[in-house]
């Protein structure tokens, strides 16, 4: 197949080897780690700043949509391209450009997975802090993008705290850069209102990013309850008497029993409810903060509590709570992984009323997510070969969003909102609120080409948006 007009331009841009079009090559990029769908007319894969400008640049020229993609491993749709065109895809550009030791920060490109970072530091003492359960796949531009954050940050932040500036492709194709390698520039903080925005901002090219002292040590505890409501009082308990651990993860029953078939990590099948809790820093004090946290547990009707005995057994631990959403394979053929906050008082009338859902919609949810700061992450399993079964498990998914909202939450932790939630903005958000944001994008992107139908609702949206022909294109 002779490739179009169009096509032929993008492969001028960054090669031939660097554009794919044929529809089974597509397909491969239809989806990401949510559930919806959409192929893209023509795949691009860049390998440096100035060819994602010129490709954006082309797509203003010919009025083609276009969306950034990482590592693929987003989970609200946020890179599926919805309406077509062009989906650029930055994991070629995944390089360490810079170390600076003496100031603890790194400069990196977009595609770089966020767990090589880590990996890329650790030789000098350091590690980069916010750590997706995806880390060994997910891309820290993905992580930009979505606002991602993981386990840990509960003591350290989410993204937005680690990354202090980005080299950005605007929506007209102009490489600018916000912010730097200081803590705090003087003027409106762009990058803090780039962050988060899902592509619908720009592109980034470049990442500055914090560094992070490795802790000198940590301690890590396993509680097991009979009881939701008691592990949940738990975790209430240890931040309100002012112990911020650097991670609270809590796995219920159904997870416990998929996670232990998988990995073998030690966790109790029968449990209702585990709590895995770490502390780190200074080695003076640490049992201390253990003890304390033990005693609370043992308050709140703890069954057992154990401490990791060495690194060998902390890291097993681990990998079965990050394996967690894979180990749900086990049990069913598809799940939904809703995402939202709660305040952490609200945990346990918040999680019954998730319960409800399930047997509302006669589906089962699992419940894997960071209790510390309430970022809920039910996983609501269906089989999508069943007719039917994909549309009622979104429903139940929207419902347990509606859920979060009357807690006095909010729509997304971690994931962003991508396609999924973008319906239910306006039941969170004011109809002020709403216009301010879409004034934002409207002025940075007037043309509305920068990965739309993300964040905002748009009217007649479906689960999978066809491919069809552009005016003037000849795709």
């Amino acid at each position: 197949m002779q490739p179009s007009r169009f096509v032929q331009e993008l492969i001028d841009i960054v090669g031939e080897r660097n554009v794919l079009w044929d529809d089974y090559d597509l397909r491969l990029y239809e989806y990401d780690g949510s559930v919806d769908r959409a192929l893209p007319q023509a795949v691009v894969l860049p390998e440096s700043a100035e060819q994602v400008a010129e490709i954006v640049k082309l797509c203003n020229r010919a009025s083609v949509p276009y969306t950034a993609r990482g590592g693929g491993t987003g989970l609200s749709g946020g890179s599926i391209p919805v309406a077509g065109g062009v989906l650029i895809t930055l994991v070629k550009m995944n390089r360490v450009l810079e170390v600076d030791l003496e100031n603890l920060r790194a400069v990196v490109e977009p595609g770089l997975v966020n767990l090589q970072l880590s990996e890329a530091v650790a030789g000098n003492g350091l590690y980069y802090v916010p750590d997706p359960s995806s880390q060994k796949a997910c891309t820290i531009g993905g992580n930009v993008g979505e606002n991602s954050g993981g386990p840990h940050t509960l003591l350290y932040g989410v993204t937005t705290n680690h990354v202090l500036g980005v080299e950005v492709v605007m929506p007209d194709g102009e490489l600018v850069e916000f912010g730097g390698k200081a803590l705090d520039l003087p003027g409106y903080d762009l990058t803090g209102a780039f962050v988060g925005s899902e592509g619908t901002l720009g592109i980034a090219t470049k990442i500055t990013v914090r560094l992070v002292p490795l802790p000198e040590d940590v301690r890590t505890l396993l509680a097991v309850f009979n009881t939701v409501d008691d592990a949940s009082a738990t975790v209430s308990e240890v931040i309100g008497k002012g112990i911020i651990p650097a991670a609270i993860e809590m796995l219920d029953q159904m997870a416990l029993q998929a996670v232990e078939a998988s990995v073998h990590a030690g966790y109790p099948e029968d449990a209702a409810a585990v709590l895995l809790i770490e502390v780190d820093g200074l080695r003076d004090g640490l049992d201390e903060q253990a003890q304390a946290i033990r005693d609370i547990a043992e308050a709140h009707n703890a069954r057992s509590l154990r401490i990791a005995k060495d690194a060998k057994e902390r890291e097993l631990l681990w990998s079965g709570r990050k394996g967690a959403f894979g180990a749900i394979g086990r049990i069913s053929p598809e799940y939904y992984v809703v995402d939202g906050v709660v305040p952490r008082t609200k945990l346990p009338e918040v999680l019954e009323a998730i319960a409800e859902v399930g047997r509302q919609y006669d589906l089962r949810i699992a419940n894997v997510f960071h209790a510390g700061d309430g970022n809920l992450h039910p996983l609501v399993l269906f089989d999508g070969a069943i007719p039917g079964e994909l549309e009622r498990t979104k429903e139940a998914g929207a419902e347990i969003m509606r859920i979060c909202i009357r807690a006095g939450g909010v729509l997304s932790g971690e994931h962003g909102i991508g396609m999924e939630k973008a319906e239910l903005m306006g039941e969170l958000f004011s109809d002020h609120d709403m216009e301010v944001m879409l004034k934002l994008k409207a002025a940075l992107d007037p043309e509305g080409l920068a990965n739309p139908g993300k964040i905002f609702p748009t009217p007649g949206r479906c689960v999978e948006i066809p491919r069809r022909p552009l005016a003037g294109i000849g795709w």
